[in-house]
């Protein structure tokens, strides 16, 4: 099969042609301008490759809910020039195609189960931790949705007394994403991440509030592997600081073989970064199976 994915981004969208396989045989990197913009030149790159359906990788929030006149919109996205705008018809209408789509770290988190290191996981959450942090969580078979789709990048975090930094989320200072995103650290400390590798303190406190997250994450979700990825995620010294505050927190109350093995519990993204890709493919299959199924 012949199939687009395409994995959105604040500052570029990342086209792709592959396989139900999830192998990629071509892709393209646009910029992100306004839909007039930058949805022409995605349309025709799909289109000049004949994909036979696409899948879709989306910043959100977006509208997911099936039986809902405004499915595969983008809602209320800080990108402006996005809000409201009909992801999914935009390119059904221009491509005659069907059109799976999800939030990016919801495709992200189906690329690792399907194609990657989660592969036979019953339940998988998925973190990215970068401009923004948000999770994909995978469950049984399939993405989680519910009434909209997760937030988990804005459950609240217990401060630390010593932080006296107000957080940089306008909704909930004290969020995750508020306090632990890339321009929260930024923010806080007067430079980028990656310029404060040998800082201890920053990442110190950076894994005691990513613990925080996970540790409700693995006491509602029961995840089976947890999948860190984005920007801040490169700071490799982290991730040894997150599982040892990860134990802590639970101080033994949960017992099971996976949070014996830490290592391969609590674990980076892998497919070399495609895994957004690999899922948008994956988000393309399924909507042309759907549609094959549709029309029997």
């Amino acid at each position: 099969m012949r199939l687009g994915a395409l994995e959105t981004g604040g500052t570029k969208m990342v086209c792709a042609i592959g396989d139900e396989n999830g192998r990629i045989h071509d892709r393209k990197v646009i910029p992100t301008g306004t839909p007039r913009e930058t949805v022409p030149q995605m349309t025709a790159y799909f289109g000049e490759h004949g994909v036979e359906a696409l899948g879709i990788g989306c910043f959100g929030p977006v509208e997911l809910d099936r039986t809902s006149p405004r499915y595969g919109y983008i809602t209320s996205t800080p990108k402006k020039a996005w809000r409201d705008f009909d992801m999914a018809g935009a390119f059904a209408d221009a491509l005659h195609c069907p059109v799976g789509l999800d939030t990016d770290v919801n495709a992200a988190a189906l690329g690792e189960a399907v194609f990657g290191q989660a592969a036979g996981k019953g339940v998988v959450v998925y973190l990215t931790v970068g401009t923004g942090v948000g999770a994909g969580i995978y469950t049984e078979g399939k993405l989680l949705h519910g009434m909209l789709h997760p937030e988990a990048g804005h459950v609240l975090i217990r401060r630390k007394e010593s932080d006296g930094y107000a957080g940089n989320c306008p909704y909930h200072r004290d969020c995750l994403e508020g306090l632990a995103s890339g321009p929260a650290i930024e923010e806080r400390w007067g430079e980028k991440a990656a310029l404060l590798a040998d800082r201890a303190e920053v990442w110190e406190l950076e894994a005691d509030y990513i613990a925080q997250a996970l540790m409700g994450y693995i006491l509602t979700l029961s995840p089976e592997m947890i999948i860190l990825g984005g920007g801040v995620m490169r700071q490799e010294q982290l991730f040894p600081m997150i599982r040892r505050n990860v134990a802590r927190l639970l101080n033994g109350y949960i017992q099971t073989k996976e949070l014996a093995d830490m290592d391969r519990y609590i674990v980076p993204a892998s497919l070399a970064g495609d895994q957004g890709i690999m899922g948008a493919l994956e988000l393309a299959r399924q909507a042309f199976a759907a549609s094959r199924a549709d029309k029997k």
